[in-house]
């Protein structure tokens, strides 16, 4: 079960986050928003930060998410894809659009030494207890739901259609998205003319936002290996079969596979992110595993890379004397397929935001890392939906011209430092989608 070390604290602040009073009717933008975050988003994101909870496990927080979408006058469906919720805003004739949070958070102790910092911990899906933290600022995501769903409730003479809202569960283990639409998600709510997210960046600056008219993220695979073994003494090693020194001849040649193997101009990464064997000095396990983390910027790449890992994986067993009913295995167990934005859709919205919230509000996308999402899934080419995801920038410039001049570096996501400073990054999400709604969704 979930664990808080000062319970009392955070249920008085969702005693008092619920009984704030909705910000009152203001078309005026920027002002409306920014008062919407002092009056209601700010002790909800700090509620949300404080109170995170693992993938597939996000049961508070959904109850959460689903009583802030009601609270608004949607129809609210929980249980969607495990802990997902789906909430309908309808408003006249227009098109369906789908506005996407993820919800969870990363098993990593904070470090932040922010004052609301977590200190939660939960008992994940392998039974073992874990510190839990938002370190991907998927707190600043449902957060900017919510004020994006109370100033659409408020503007309702000014867009005409549907808005589908997707609380997300398990993006971090990227099956989230995946369990929603294999639960029936566009059979029973609608399939989307569009589908738009967005991820607060702690590389990017506050006041900037960015958008690829391509691909947005790579392709993420998870990947993991068993090197079976025959176990013996330390000092007798020719009794047996080290599965140590295997694995770590697997991971040795998958280094090959990026460098020798894929184009030099294709984008690739193979990293083995763990490995475990053994109990004591003097032991020759019978068991080493491996996980990986695969990445790739198209499928072709991506196919390739999995072959290729699993190739040499078995035949270093065999070639280290592994009995044929003693092989290698390996398995995928997680994965998404590139995230590419429509290009005509990402135009179109990337103008938005320059007309709507600033030219220099904008920056030309440039992919600084293999990141991945699964948001993919409900883009997918299957489905035919035109996909928007952008990135908002949650770093003050300051941090990073301190950093510049020796000072801290900016960390990085999933990091125990991870940290973004909300007021700019929820406030900026939350004009971002309503830009885009009332462009794509005008009122009749």
């Amino acid at each position: 079960m979930r664990i808080f070390r000062n319970a009392a604290a955070a249920i008085a602040l969702t005693a008092a986050t619920i009984s704030m009073p909705a910000i009152a009717d203001d078309h005026g933008g920027t002002d409306a928003i920014d008062a919407l975050y002092d009056s209601y988003l700010e002790p909800l994101f700090v509620h949300f930060h404080k109170n995170p909870e693992l993938s597939f496990l996000e049961t508070e927080t959904a109850k959460r998410m689903a009583s802030e979408l009601r609270a608004v006058g949607m129809e609210v469906t929980e249980g969607v894809g495990g802990t997902g919720v789906v909430g309908m805003m309808r408003n006249g004739d227009g098109p369906l659009i789908l506005l996407r949070a993820d919800m969870d958070g990363l098993p990593v102790p904070e470090k932040s030494g922010l004052d609301y910092a977590s200190t939660a911990t939960q008992i994940g899906q392998d039974g073992k207890e874990y510190p839990v933290m938002h370190a991907c600022g998927h707190d600043v995501h449902i957060t900017s739901m919510v004020g994006t769903a109370r100033r659409l409730a408020a503007m309702k003479d000014q867009w005409s259609g549907t808005i589908m809202f997707v609380v997300q569960p398990a993006e971090e283990r990227v099956g989230g998205a995946k369990a929603m639409l294999e639960d029936g998600l566009y059979d029973r709510f609608g399939k989307p003319d569009y589908a738009l997210a967005f991820h607060v960046g702690s590389q990017l600056a506050t006041g900037k936002i960015t958008a690829s008219e391509g691909i947005q993220y790579s392709s993420a695979d998870s990947v993991d290996i068993m090197v079976p073994g025959i176990g013996a003494h330390g000092a007798s090693p020719h009794t047996g079969r080290d599965p140590v020194y295997i694995a770590s001849q697997i991971v040795t040649a998958l280094q090959s596979i990026v460098s020798r193997e894929i184009g030099p101009l294709s984008p690739a990464v193979i990293t083995v992110g763990s490995i475990h064997s053994g109990t004591k000095h003097n032991i020759i396990s019978d068991r080493a595993d491996l996980q990986l983390t695969v990445r790739a910027n198209d499928e072709e790449t991506r196919a390739q890379l999995l072959a290729a890992i699993e190739r040499i994986a078995v035949n270093m067993g065999k070639t280290h004397g592994l009995p044929d009913d003693l092989p290698v295995t390996v398995k995928v167990s997680e994965g998404t397929p590139v995230t590419n934005n429509d290009p005509e859709l990402a135009r179109r919205l990337n103008n938005v935001i320059k007309r709507d919230l600033g030219a220099d509000t904008f920056l030309p996308f440039v992919q600084g890392g293999m990141g991945a999402e699964d948001f993919a899934y409900f883009v997918a080419d299957e489905y035919g939906v035109p996909g928007y995801y952008f990135a908002v920038g949650g770093t003050p410039p300051e941090a990073f011209e301190a950093a510049k001049n020796g000072g801290p570096r900016v960390p990085s996501h999933h990091s125990p430092l991870f940290k973004i400073a909300p007021r700019e990054s929820v406030t900026l999400g939350t004009r971002a989608m309503i830009a885009a709604v009332m462009d794509l969704a005008p009122a009749n």
